[in-house]
């Protein structure tokens, strides 16, 4: 298809400050990219296009990416919602077996069709505000078997739905039951590190990520995991400083991570070291008002030190279960302090970075023709509403998508 869309408020983020928008803009799109942007007073005379509309001056935006999700998973956690509102911790209730582990049971008990379903839901709720790539971790499997099922459910979504998928491995998420006690984390990671050639073999991975935190696994830990994936060729990222500091940042830019998440109790060493690596901040502001973190990231500290900063909703049963991309762009301004420009880069080319992808969040020549089409007047609308969902339409791959 070969289509040009005609008087747009084109958003194209194409320099590395300010909105960079293109009043009444127009939009080449030919196949599955971007032929050409700019004003639409200056389209080419060689265009050749098979239909045209006008947008009307809709804003028009690179669709959105979500760069860290936990979408696939039984069951849910509201009772723990209630225990948190009570005053027990994340950390005590992880302790307690709860946490992560009753979602890894419910999940277990779950078949791929179900876990296929509830999932499907999910990512349709995103798509419906601006989502057109999705990562999906896995983590609630915890065994070879489970890990693998989860991660071919997410493969099976980008078959079913039209956006991308990218997987992660998160099988280091937490200690798998089995291994409870004296040496267990230990055993765990050389399971771990026993499974990512195997999933691997079968083209799940396109990254793998750990948990280094008091709660879950310690550096030395995450380093066996990461040294694995490497002699693969896996991409890492890493969520690390989420409750304490436990120097995550500092490890994983030594192998160079696509990522490091959460972020709330990142030092200026950190800082230095992800800065220097060229790994992405993301941050998740849902995480952080879920458990009502107290300790914000430091975001003046990272953008001083021109680390790029991703968002993403962290969707997940027990601390993040939030499904709007706007919300969290929302959450970013008000609790982080950052711009509305830093939140649409945040969830757009920066989250595209996060993700180790060059070819979208921008509207440039050349970029896949992934575009999300907004009944507003300037961006900036994305992350002032709250609860005011606007009905975007969503070009994905060049392909209108119907929701």
């Amino acid at each position: 298809m070969s289509k040009l869309f005609r008087h747009a408020t084109v958003v194209t983020l194409s320099t590395q400050e300010g909105w960079s928008i293109i009043s009444d803009g127009a939009i080449w799109v030919n196949d599955d990219h971007i032929q050409w942007v700019g004003k639409d007073s200056s389209i080419p005379l060689s265009a050749a296009y098979d239909s045209e509309e006008d947008l009307e001056g809709a804003v028009v935006t690179p669709g959105l990416i979500d760069c860290h999700t936990h979408l696939i998973y039984g069951g849910d956690r509201t009772e723990e919602f209630e225990e948190r509102l009570k005053g027990v911790s994340y950390a005590e209730i992880a302790h307690g077996g709860g946490g992560i582990l009753s979602t890894v049971r419910a999940t277990r008990a779950s078949s791929s069709e179900v876990l296929l379903e509830s999932a499907k839901k999910r990512l349709l709720s995103l798509m419906q505000e601006g989502i057109t790539t999705i990562e999906i971790k896995s983590g609630y499997g915890l065994s070879l078997d489970s890990e693998a099922t989860c991660l071919r459910v997410a493969r099976q979504l980008a078959i079913e739905l039209p956006v991308s998928v990218r997987t992660t491995c998160l099988a280091a998420h937490t200690i798998a039951p089995e291994f409870s006690g004296e040496g267990g984390g230990d055993s765990y990671v050389e399971a771990v590190c026993h499974w990512l050639p195997l999933l691997d073999a079968e083209g799940l991975l396109d990254a793998v990520d750990g948990f280094c935190e008091e709660i879950a696994f310690n550096r030395q830990q995450i380093r066996r995991i990461f040294s694995t994936a490497q002699r693969l060729g896996i991409p890492v990222k890493l969520h690390a400083e989420q409750l304490s500091n436990q120097h995550g940042a500092e490890l994983a830019a030594e192998f160079g991570a696509l990522s490091c998440d959460h972020l709330e109790y990142l030092d200026t060493a950190g800082i230095k070291a992800i800065a220097k690596s060229g790994t992405v901040a993301v941050l998740l502001p849902s995480a952080f008002y879920a458990i009502r973190e107290k300790q914000c990231p430091p975001v003046s500290d990272l953008r001083a030190a021109g680390v790029p900063i991703a968002l993403a909703t962290d969707h997940n049963p027990g601390t993040s279960p939030c499904l709007s991309p706007l919300l969290i762009m929302n959450m970013a301004c008000i609790l982080f302090r950052m711009t509305p420009e830093e939140a649409l880069r945040g969830m757009t080319v920066n989250a595209a970075r996060a993700l180790g992808l060059s070819d979208r969040g921008k509207i440039v020549t050349g970029s896949r023709a992934d575009l999300a089409i907004w009944p507003l007047d300037h961006p900036r609308e994305l992350a002032y509403g709250i609860g005011q969902h606007p009905q975007c339409r969503l070009i994905v791959g060049g392909k209108e998508v119907s929701l």
